[in-house]
């Protein structure tokens, strides 16, 4: 495109541009105020040192507003200097894919354009990420300099010129700064080549076994029909909903049993597939629903960890397994059995990205529906989904059948989280305020028969970098090992989320095939009177139940 002129635009700061763990997200009407993703986007630059002449990766899921917001990346990037840009076809990348690049091509970092799995379309959510060059999320340090920009940002600087064709694969340039548009797909393929055995899942497809993949119109869809279909072998038709759509299609592209319930009852059916899995809006989380079988999220972490062997990725063993403090302790039984360090850290994959990078855990993972290995520093769905298919191709046995050997062996822990979604903020914030205050009151004290053993304010301290922090959830411990988790979550855009997870552990194996909100039924009754929920949320039950 030639030289090209960089000019700098007046403009005034936001004071509501806070980036959270999973970055900046709002409303699409929010992000398409004049000035105001333009503002983001300079401050992520003005904080930043050294990266002059460097590279980017750039994409997203697809949802509404996608494919405007990166031909205003790219123009403000190469007024501030950035050596190239590498960008998705069709701007699509999955947030794995984008730590996958990241990582191959030793880029400084990333910018993600995504709302994970909140909802898409004009009156959606829009979200944008930084990645730094282990391919992870941006550390807290970063973030709180990017906000503190925005709060005293007066321009920004843009290179005034046409957009860029980004569904051709090729190059150009936008003044001295190169545009690659490479395969969205390709990378990411050849990484998960190298860490399962793609002839052995290709022989089980030969042989049989049947998936369902939904991608719920969002971002893993071109992912699942090239690896599932036409490299692996699936039937036509195992990949569903694989178009990303600005809207998702209507459908919540949040992978459980509220929004996927087509899913379970398919897998609760006479034809029911071997594997029924889905993914969310970015690709990170999964889902996983054998035959007759839906197995949690938490149940899955620890099942692949102990079984990581199978994969040619993982002969060598695991080096440590990580979880975030609400996942269930499933995980910890096999860390123990295996000899090896079990990490508990508060939610949040940053949080994971020091342990992986100091080669002390290989596997890690998150209840709510997240988990990963030290080949990215994202949660990643089509990961977790190819595992399950690698064990069930190795082991030749059903997804139940797994599961309840593995309560056999390891024990079962029951376990739920109650949603309270979109409550007003303020009661949100009081109820955990008031039951921070009554924590310690309660220790050595029985509620309905059961003791608690520990009631506190989770805190943790890196071991890597020795930071701590502080205020990351409410935990009530009793005696027999049954646990009550409260937090608030920031993954949404309006209102306060209150999570309340459940957990009760069952050694007994005549024990261990009840129906789990029946199993936990004391525990739910419990949780709920402990922090007056229905008082402070006006809500007599949870939004969802996972």
């Amino acid at each position: 495109m030639g030289k090209l002129r960089a000019i700098t635009i007046a403009t005034m700061p936001f004071a509501d541009q806070r980036p959270g763990t999973s970055g900046l997200r709002k409303k699409v009407e929010i992000f398409k105020q004049p000035n105001y993703l333009e503002n983001f986007v300079q401050s992520i630059f003005d904080s930043l040192e050294g990266f002059e002449g460097a590279t980017f990766v750039l994409g997203g899921d697809g949802r509404y507003y996608n494919r405007e917001a990166i031909q205003k990346i790219l123009k403000i990037a190469a007024a501030n200097g950035v050596g190239s840009i590498i960008v998705g076809q069709s701007g699509i990348l999955s947030t794995p894919a984008v730590s996958a690049l990241i990582r191959s091509l030793k880029a400084f970092g990333g910018i993600v354009l995504s709302a994970s799995h909140n909802p898409g379309g004009p009156h959606g959510d829009f979200g944008v990420k930084y990645n730094v060059a282990n391919g992870g999320p941006a550390p807290e340090k970063t973030t709180e300099a990017i906000y503190r920009r925005t709060l005293e940002i007066t321009s920004y600087r843009v290179v005034e010129t046409d957009d860029v064709d980004i569904d051709r694969i090729g190059e150009t340039t936008i003044g001295d700064m190169r545009v690659a548009i490479v395969d969205s797909v390709a990378n990411y393929q050849a990484l998960m080549q190298t860490l399962f055995d793609f002839d052995r899942i290709r022989d089980a497809f030969r042989s049989g076994l049947t998936l369902k993949f939904d991608a719920m119109s969002a971002v893993t869809g071109p992912y699942a029909r090239a690896i599932f279909e036409e490299e692996l072998g699936a039937r036509p038709g195992s990949v569903i909903n694989a178009t990303p759509l600005p809207d998702f299609g209507g459908h919540h592209p949040d992978p459980n049993l509220v929004y996927a319930r087509h899913l379970y009852d398919l897998a609760m059916s006479d034809a029911a597939p071997d594997l029924c899995a889905a993914s969310d809006g970015d690709g990170d989380r999964n889902l996983i629903i054998g035959r007759g079988r839906f197995v949690t999220p938490s149940d899955s972490l620890a099942i692949l960890a102990a079984n990581a062997t199978i994969a040619p990725g993982y002969r060598k063993g695991v080096a440590g397994i990580a979880r975030s403090m609400p996942t269930s302790g499933a995980a910890d039984r096999v860390a123990a059995k295996l000899g090896v360090p079990l990490y508990e850290t508060p939610t949040g994959w940053k949080y994971f990205g020091n342990l992986l990078d100091a080669g002390l855990v290989t596997i890690c993972g998150e209840e709510s529906a997240g988990a990963g290995s030290d080949h990215v520093r994202e949660k990643d769905g089509l990961w977790a989904v190819l595992f399950w298919l690698d064990m069930l191709a190795a082991r030749k046995e059903s997804v139940d059948a797994i599961v309840r050997q593995h309560w056999t062996s390891y024990g079962r822990n029951y376990y739920s989280r109650h949603d309270y979604e979109e409550v007003a903020s303020d009661g949100a914030h009081a109820l955990i305020d008031a039951l921070r205050d009554r924590l310690p009151t309660h220790e050595g004290k029985c509620f309905g028969g059961l003791e608690v053993a520990k009631a506190d304010d989770f805190a943790y301290h890196d071991p890597v970098d020795g930071s701590d922090s502080l205020h990351q959830g409410l935990r009530v411990m009793f005696a027999d090992g049954s646990r009550i988790v409260y937090r608030l979550s920031g993954t949404g855009t309006s209102g306060a989320t209150l999570r309340v997870y459940i957990e009760r552990y069952e050694p007994d194996p005549a024990q261990q095939y009840l129906e789990t909100q029946s199993a936990l039924a004391d525990l739910i009754a419990l949780s709920r009177e402990l922090a007056a929920i229905e008082r402070y949320t006006q809500r007599a039950a949870p939004s969802v139940i996972t």
